[in-house]
Formats: C-alpha cells, sequence, structure tokens
C-alpha cells in the first residue's frame, strides 16, 4: 500500500467520524465547517481566517465554484445555515478549503 493510499484511508476514517454534512448545490458532502467566533478563546491565539469555511476532500471538490451555495446541517447557534462560497483554496494536503460567507 502507498503513503498516498494509507493517507486516503484515515481520511475515510477521519471523515466518516467527525465530519459535519454540508450540501454544495444539493449535493451532499462531509466537510470540516468552521466558525471562527463561535470557537472557545484559549489564550491569545490570533489567526488571519474570520471568515467561515468548510473543509473538504479533493475528491468532493468537482464541479464547485465560488458563488455557490452551500447549507451547513447544524443547528443556527452553532454556525448552520446558507453559505455562499467566496473562494476556494487547495491546500495541497488532498483538502480544499472553502471559504465562506453567510447568506441570508
Amino acid at each position: 500500500m502507498s503513503f498516498r493510499e494509507l493517507l486516503a484511508d484515515v481520511d475515510d476514517t477521519v471523515f466518516e467520524v467527525l465530519a459535519d454534512a454540508a450540501l454544495i448545490e444539493g449535493r451532499e458532502v462531509l466537510g470540516m465547517f468552521s466558525a471562527p467566533w463561535l470557537q472557545p478563546k484559549l489564550g491569545q491565539i490570533r489567526t488571519g481566517l474570520r471568515e467561515p469555511h468548510l473543509v473538504i476532500r479533493v475528491a468532493d471538490n468537482a464541479g464547485v465554484e465560488v458563488k455557490q451555495k452551500v447549507v451547513i446541517d447544524m443547528p443556527a447557534e452553532d454556525g448552520g445555515g446558507n453559505y455562499t462560497i467566496t473562494n476556494i483554496e487547495p491546500g495541497g494536503d488532498g483538502l480544499v478549503t472553502l471559504v465562506l460567507r453567510k447568506s441570508p
């Protein structure tokens, strides 16, 4: 088994257990959603990223484009709701970060 195949297996397990459900233009994907303004404050860690974002696997990124609609399937108090993709940032590690903006 190659290193890339091993990492794909690890990603499958992590996403299966820990991922949040989302709909991108009606297509279901699993990803890691983060809304920075809802995160617990630990110490004085400062990051430049303030926008909500959804990290998905490269395989799920096929056909994803800026301005598409995303629905995060979780309670509104946890950041769930309707978003629009404002930027797509490949990480080079098999994951892609979709930078989001809250939609009405």
